[in-house]
């Protein structure tokens, strides 16, 4: 194996940085939560966490949301499941979410807060 250069570890230490940012929570008031028990992963679980955190990443909200992952939510006919946390608006719980679903989960209710109703399997909390 070859040797790692100053660059390389100084390349590294700033991706592994960014990783560790992208799940700090601190100053950021939107949450992604993936389900990710043994049925979540079972059903496509971490294909959706990285397409959230790509799709999170691809519309520069690294310093908004927080993209995380949880154990089992209870819906396991409804795997993948996500939890979505905004600040004023209902926390909801998507069902059946794949890669191509968390295009329009980031767009439509993460950038554009609107709900959508058709993937929702539970309303969490009322609006705050």
């Amino acid at each position: 194996m070859a040797k790692l250069t100053l660059e390389d570890l100084r390349a590294l230490r700033a991706q592994l940085k960014k990783s560790l940012q992208r799940r700090d929570p601190e100053g950021k008031g939107i949450q992604v939560i993936v389900g990710m028990g043994t049925c979540g992963i079972a059903a496509g679980g971490k294909d959706v966490f990285k397409a959230f955190l790509d799709e999170v990443e691809a519309h520069n909200l690294d310093s908004q949301v927080v993209v995380r992952q949880s154990g089992c939510m209870e819906h396991c006919s409804e795997e993948p499941t996500v939890e979505i946390v905004v600040p004023g608006m209902e926390t909801v719980l998507y069902g059946k979410v794949t890669p191509a679903v968390v295009k329009d989960i980031v767009q439509t209710h993460l950038i554009e807060k609107k709900l959508l109703d058709n993937l929702i399997v539970e309303r969490l909390a009322a609006a705050q």
